[in-house]
C-alpha cells in the first residue's frame, strides 16, 4: 500500500469505504448513504488509487474484501466513531430527524419476543430510521459484532471478548412441548419418561448438543435427539402426532394455542435459566444514537403488554 497524505484524503470517502466494506456492494452502499450509485464509483476509484488496492474483488458471481480491505475495517469502525464522538459531544441526538441504519443479528426466537414492541417504538419515536436485521449463529454474530458489520446482536452469548460489552435484557427459562396423547392418564411426565422418548431441539448449527444437554451430562445422564431444526418459530408445529418432546426458551410457547392437542409442562429435572443479552463492540459505547436505540431494545423486551 503507497504511503497516503491526510491533505489528500476528503474525510467523507472514509465514510464511503466503511459503508463499501460492510455492504461489498456500489448500489446498497448508495442506498445507505444516500448518493447515487456513480457518486459511489467516483469515491471508490479514488479510493483505490489513494490505497494502491483494489479493495473489492468480484470471484464469479461474489464480492470479495481484499486482504487491506479486511485489514482495514474493523480499526476504520473505530475511528470513524472516535470521531463522531468527538464531533459529536455537543450535538443532542434526535431519533425523530435521524436517518441511520443500524444492523442486527438475532434468532427468529429474538426476533418474535423483542422486534415487535420494538418497531412499534421506532416507528413512533425514529420513523425515518431503518433496521436490518439478519440471523446467524452465536460464533457467526459475534465474529460479526467484532468486525463492525453488527451494531448489535441479541442472544445467549456466555464467553465473550474484552471488546465487547453485554447487557442482560431478561432471563428466560424452559417448558416442554409434547402432544396430549402421549402422556399417561395423569398428563405428568418424569424423567424416566423424558430420557427415554425422542427429542427435537431448535440449533442454528445443527449441533445436537445444548444447554439442557450439558445439564444432564453433568448429571451422567443423555437424551436422544433424533431431529435438529434451525428455526424456533416452526418446532412447536412438528410436534402434534408424534412422540417428540420440544425443551424450548419459554417464552416461545408463550402465545401458543394448547387446545390443538398439545400440553406444555416443566421440565422433569431442574435446568438452570439462561439470560438473554443484546450485546456491541466497546466502540459503540458513546454513539448517542446507538445508545437511544440499545434503550429502545431494553424497553421491547420488558415482559407484558
Amino acid at each position: 500500500m503507497a504511503t497516503v497524505s491526510l491533505r489528500n484524503i476528503d474525510l467523507n470517502l472514509l465514510v464511503v469505504l466503511d459503508a463499501l466494506l460492510t455492504e461489498k456492494h456500489v448500489t446498497r452502499t448508495g442506498e445507505r448513504l444516500h448518493l447515487s450509485q456513480p457518486a459511489i464509483s467516483h469515491s471508490l476509484g479514488k479510493l483505490r488509487s489513494l490505497l494502491d488496492d483494489p479493495l473489492l474483488i468480484r470471484q464469479g458471481n461474489d464480492v470479495l474484501l481484499s486482504p487491506l480491505a479486511r485489514s482495514l475495517q474493523a480499526p476504520l469502525k473505530e475511528i470513524l466513531s472516535q470521531i463522531e464522538t468527538l464531533l459529536g459531544k455537543s450535538i443532542d441526538f434526535d431519533p425523530a430527524a435521524s436517518q441511520r441504519i443500524f444492523h442486527l443479528a438475532m434468532s427468529d426466537y429474538g426476533a418474535a419476543i423483542v422486534l415487535p414492541r420494538l418497531l412499534v417504538r421506532l416507528r413512533q419515536e425514529a420513523p425515518l430510521m431503518r433496521v436490518v436485521v439478519t440471523q446467524g449463529s452465536r460464533h457467526e454474530m459475534f465474529e460479526q459484532v467484532l468486525q463492525g458489520k453488527l451494531d448489535l446482536a441479541l442472544g445467549v452469548f456466555p464467553d465473550l471478548s474484552e471488546e465487547v460489552v453485554k447487557e442482560v435484557l431478561f432471563e428466560e427459562t424452559f417448558s416442554c412441548l409434547l402432544d396430549r396423547t402421549t402422556l399417561g392418564p395423569d398428563g405428568t411426565l418424569d424423567l424416566a419418561q423424558y430420557l427415554a422418548r425422542p427429542h427435537l431441539q431448535v440449533s442454528m448449527d445443527g449441533c445436537f448438543n445444548g444447554e439442557v444437554d450439558h445439564r444432564l451430562r453433568d448429571k451422567g445422564l443423555q437424551r436422544q435427539i433424533v431431529v435438529s431444526v434451525p428455526h424456533w418459530g416452526t418446532a412447536p408445529g412438528m410436534i402434534r402426532g408424534t412422540d417428540l418432546i420440544l425443551t424450548v426458551a419459554s417464552r416461545t410457547l408463550d402465545e401458543l394455542a394448547l387446545e390443538d392437542g398439545l400440553v406444555r409442562l416443566a421440565p422433569p429435572m431442574q435446568v438452570p435459566a439462561f439470560n438473554f443479552v443484546q450485546v456491541w463492540h466497546g466502540r459503540s459505547r458513546d454513539d448517542p444514537a446507538h445508545a437511544w436505540l440499545r434503550e429502545q431494545i431494553r424497553l421491547a423486551s420488558v415482559a407484558g403488554p
